[in-house]
């Protein structure tokens, strides 16, 4: 028999966390989480989404052993702004037995019933910026601090129980770009200076970085405020974001451009990759944790491009060739070796045009799942 607990206590959640190494100790692609950072990311005091989101997390028992976990999520910005009445899904893990995942999304389902909503969607987090979608090919590539890993049977569950695709993401990693497949974006880039005479900020420490944190956060929502699943965050958010990524990032991976006015009109965030800190780690932050992952900022091969940002008024002009001849710069300079485009909506083709000069075929790719209540 499967029994459903509730998971509320910082030790009970502790074990949310911690379900998925049952799983995938032994997977070579599965990346762990860092459990200190999920626990904040749970914690209803700390984490400011839930001033407009609401979440519940579950783990399901047989014979007293866990067998699975799954959070229950509803955004209420997303269904009063964008009028999609749907409860979300996220932090799903089962082990492969239907029933499991039946009970599981059994309760999400009765939570949407409960609040009048009209369908169930995931995997997906609180917000745009965290974790997104199951994946439905690229089960043999490694994963990344920023995604979640699964199973292929993850997918058979869902569309057993009825659940369709909705959105597509698409993943790549590829070989770090030579001169000649750079050199388009290169030679554009002393041009679209000069044309606009913008300024172009290439950080070397953090505290060079923090007077950009705001304007860059207020750009991402206008920049993305066109794509139909996006909601925008709030301020109270843009902090919570700086405090939970600032360790991480190393900042000649980020860059920005203003216009001749000073107005920040673009922006592009690189992440180090920590997965063989994170997998050394087992997720642990102690007691060499933090010492590994500090490490893998300075000393790793590989990058992960996680967001960049054009104002809707200056797409289209090139800033992304400038954000491109300097990424290849600083890579060159730092000796990366490899670089990974994580999830990009399938829909989002000004993201997917950036890549067009190079070779970085579709490595993996990840969807969200929705089913009518």
């Amino acid at each position: 028999m499967i029994s459903i607990q509730e998971k509320k206590t910082k030790k009970e959640l502790t074990e949310f966390i911690e379900f998925p190494f049952s799983i995938y100790k032994k997977n070579p692609y599965w990346v762990p989480p860092l459990i200190a950072e999920e626990l904040m990311s749970f914690n209803k005091e700390v984490n400011p989404v839930f001033e407009y989101a609401e979440a519940y997390f579950y783990m399901a028992y047989r014979d007293g052993k866990a067998v699975g976990r799954v959070a229950a999520i509803i955004n209420w910005n997303e269904i009063n702004d964008l009028s999609k009445k749907k409860v979300r899904f996220g932090w799903f893990d089962v082990i492969d037995d239907i029933e499991v995942t039946k009970a599981l999304l059994a309760i999400v389902e009765e939570l949407g019933r409960k609040n009048n909503l009209d369908n169930i969607e995931g995997p997906m987090g609180f917000s745009n910026l965290d974790k997104v979608g199951a994946l439905i090919y690229g089960f043999d590539q490694m994963s990344t601090m920023i995604t979640w890993y699964n199973h292929e049977y993850y997918i058979d569950h869902f569309k057993q129980l009825g659940f369709t695709k909705e959105k597509e993401f698409v993943e790549s990693r590829f070989i770090f770009p030579n001169e000649e497949q750079v050199a388009p974006y290169v030679k554009a880039d002393p041009l679209i200076r000069r044309r606009y005479n913008l300024k172009v900020y290439n950080p070397t420490t953090i505290a060079e970085v923090l007077p950009f944190i705001n304007p860059m956060f207020d750009l991402f929502n206008d920049a993305y405020a066109k794509l139909t699943s996006f909601v925008g965050i709030s301020d109270r958010q843009k902090q919570f974001f700086k405090d939970k990524y600032i360790d991480l990032v190393n900042p000649e991976f980020l860059k920005f451009i203003e216009d001749k006015d000073g107005k920040l009109i673009a922006f592009s965030i690189c992440m180090p990759s920590m997965t063989k800190a994170l997998k050394d780690s087992d997720g642990k932050l102690f007691p060499f944790g933090w010492l590994r992952l500090w490490w893998a900022k300075k000393h790793t091969d590989e990058v992960l491009f996680y967001l960049i940002g054009v104002d809707p008024e200056w797409q289209n002009k090139g800033l992304t060739a400038i954000i491109m001849a300097e990424y290849f710069r600083s890579f060159r300079d730092n000796g990366i070796k490899y670089c990974v485009r994580t999830p990009e909506l399938e829909e989002n083709h000004s993201i997917h045009n950036l890549w067009k000069f190079f070779n970085s075929p579709v490595t993996k790719r990840r969807a969200t799942f929705i089913k009518d209540l």
